[in-house]
């Protein structure tokens, strides 16, 4: 299995909004289930079920603080909750 970095570089944190990408391979029937539903709810795409579905885990395994759960809300709901 292949390790993780998790270095943080302090500078790319000086925003509110920040998007790290990540190559992930995909189970065939993961993609495929996502696929169908895709197309079934044309408002969700790959990355909001990836956001919440990381989000929902998190949660789900006792790991809790506001962001998390703003940003798990806003994909589950289409809500944009943007600290103002």
């Amino acid at each position: 299995m292949q390790e993780i970095n998790l270095e943080f570089k302090e500078e790319l944190f000086k925003t509110q909004n920040e998007i790290i990408s990540f190559n992930c391979e995909l189970h065939e029937h993961l993609q495929k289930a996502m696929k169908d539903f895709i197309e079934k709810h044309p408002n969700w795409d790959q990355y909001r079920i990836i956001q919440a579905a990381i989000a929902g885990f998190l949660m789900q395994n006792g790991f809790h603080n506001r962001n998390l759960t703003r940003l798990y809300i806003g994909n589950m709901f289409a809500m944009n909750f943007e600290d103002k």
